[in-house]
């Protein structure tokens, strides 16, 4: 295990546990990428309501949780996407759903220009580019990429199979690289996405009130 997860798996131990601060902690870890995912599925008007209906209900329910770092990030992402639908819901909204996907089998690697989509992921220009994609490579991209999960947890998360999770995030990836290259020919967009051992930079809890209470995996 790495460092960053190392720490992550022993906050959430310690917010279960009561300490306040571990659950701080927890807070900053995850909740920028949490952020992102949570807007690809409402938007930018309702994110912060439903980030807010998201981490009360982490840390209500906060000793039911059992396991690591990973397997932390994979439930509070089901936690926000059954908030994000509830609150569409509510609303008489829906996510746009693309089509099923299906597997591939001794899928070829990504392109070059794919991994650079990848490494601009970061910048909220890139996001942007992201709530452009069909609703199912969307989530597939964040929850792989920003979120940091494995295709297993991923594919629970969203109710699918790791291999079309895998799918839609290629695709994704390949659909973004080609938004980057046509918003970007000359290849100047920056940003480089949180890796392990490196922390995102994120405030402090606004809105979070008594809490008690993870960090990225390759594609």
């Amino acid at each position: 295990m790495l460092g960053d997860d190392a720490e992550l798996t022993a906050a959430v131990l310690a917010a279960q546990n009561g300490d306040e601060d571990a659950f701080r902690t927890v807070y900053r870890s995850v909740h920028p990428r949490l952020l992102g995912y949570i807007r690809t599925l409402v938007g930018d008007t309702d994110v912060e309501d439903v980030a807010s209906e998201s981490w009360l209900q982490i840390a209500r329910d906060l000793d039911r949780f059992s396991g690591d770092a990973d397997r932390f990030r994979g439930w509070a992402a089901r936690i926000a996407r059954n908030r994000a639908l509830d609150h569409l819901r509510m609303r008489g909204r829906r996510p746009a759903v693309g089509g099923d996907e299906t597997e591939l089998t001794d899928k070829p690697a990504l392109s070059d220009t794919a991994d650079e989509a990848m490494e601009a992921l970061a910048t909220g220009h890139t996001m942007n580019l992201i709530a452009q994609l069909p609703q199912d490579q969307a989530e597939a991209v964040v929850l792989r990429v920003v979120v940091g999960l494995d295709a297993k947890t991923a594919a629970d998360t969203l109710g699918k199979r790791p291999g079309a999770v895998r799918t839609a995030a290629h695709r994704g990836l390949k659909r973004l690289a080609e938004l980057l290259g046509a918003d970007d020919p000359a290849g100047q967009l920056g940003g480089v996405p949180p890796q392990r051992g490196r922390r995102p930079e994120a405030q402090a809890p606004g809105g979070v009130t008594q809490s008690r209470a993870r960090t990225q995996k390759d594609m």
